[in-house]
């Protein structure tokens, strides 16, 4: 039979083994997150993806109101907004942030070099200089990579192949949401000559900016258009999809619901899983590990989805190849 002073000897062992979280979250200490998203509060979209988020933490056993306080800014794709409302998160002294975006990524790296930060939606944060290396980030910062520039001239054979006779396609980006442009755009023109194409900057700075630009393109003949993803572009998806089709531009994005607005083509990973997986960042943070130690993670699965009404519309036969490859289809 063991003694009294075994017993609390080998519990006290035992509770120097628990878990970090278990301690973390019975110690009573509330733990605070601050969340900077890449759109306005009211976008269904993101609001899911700040859902999947909050769903993740819970399933690791933080309850806002309880154990864990979230404190979230939408800045609406404005550059401004972005500054102001990562120097308040900071201003919170939050335990992590999660930076939605390379913009948002970007205001809070320059404003915070201890704050443990976990991003979603960059694309390549090695080659922007976010972090030393994927699998060492080094740094107060890591997280999950959407984009990397190759897809470039991945989007741009698949544009030439669906519309063999595109001479020209527009590269529309926004150079305030997508600095990363520059990086994109090395590797489109490196694959247009030997596609027999053009590639023309296409930089827009506001709403307004939008249809003059496009107006201007569509009067020459056989152009297409590719849009660079960012906050920006997602913000006016519906509204480029709709010009795109007015002046009968075949055009494809990275965002996969460009193709479910009327775009003819959508080539990407999801978001919303990146969201996911950040929760359970921000957990092992929580508990105490730290971003320097954690690995950023890239997208495993890209997926296709082609609008065949817009392809009809647009008097396109869409190739077997592309078809047999979709993850969706429109029709």
């Amino acid at each position: 039979m063991r003694s009294r002073r075994t017993f609390i000897t080998l519990l006290g062992s035992a509770a120097a083994a628990w878990p970090l979280a278990a301690r973390a979250q019975q110690d009573g200490r509330m733990r605070r997150i601050g969340v900077l998203m890449n759109a306005a509060a009211t976008n269904t979209e993101y609001q899911s993806y700040l859902a999947a988020f909050t769903q993740g933490l819970r399933q690791s056993g933080w309850t806002e109101g309880q154990n864990l306080r979230v404190e979230v800014r939408w800045n609406a794709a404005d550059a401004g907004l972005a500054r102001t409302y990562a120097a308040q998160l900071i201003g919170l002294m939050p335990d992590v942030i999660l930076a939605a975006s390379t913009m948002n990524l970007t205001v809070i790296k320059q404003a915070t070099s201890t704050v443990p930060v976990v991003f979603v939606e960059v694309a390549d944060p090695v080659a922007q200089g976010f972090v030393a290396s994927v699998r060492q980030p080094g740094s107060n910062v890591t997280g999950f990579s959407l984009l990397e520039f190759s897809l470039g001239g991945k989007w741009l054979d698949m544009l030439k192949e669906i519309a063999p006779g595109l001479a020209r396609i527009a590269i529309m980006f926004n150079p305030e949401t997508a600095p990363y442009s520059k990086f994109f755009m090395q590797v489109i023109e490196t694959a247009a000559p030997s596609l027999g194409v053009q590639v023309i900057d296409v930089p827009v700075g506001a709403s307004a900016d939008i249809e003059p630009a496009l107006a201007r393109f569509a009067r020459q003949p056989n152009v297409g258009l590719m849009l660079l993803g960012s906050s920006f572009m997602r913000l006016h998806l519906k509204l480029i999809a709709d010009l795109a089709g007015r002046y009968r531009l075949p055009s494809i994005s990275n965002a996969l619901d460009f193709a479910k607005h009327g775009g003819l083509v959508s080539y990407g990973p999801s978001s919303i899983e990146q969201y996911r997986l950040a929760a359970g960042y921000v957990d092992r943070i929580l508990k105490g590990e730290k971003p320097a130690d954690l690995p950023v993670q890239a997208p495993t699965k890209y997926e296709l989805v082609v609008n065949l009404k817009t392809a009809k519309e647009l008097g396109l036969a869409m190739p077997n190849t592309i078809l047999v490859s979709a993850d969706g289809v429109i029709e």
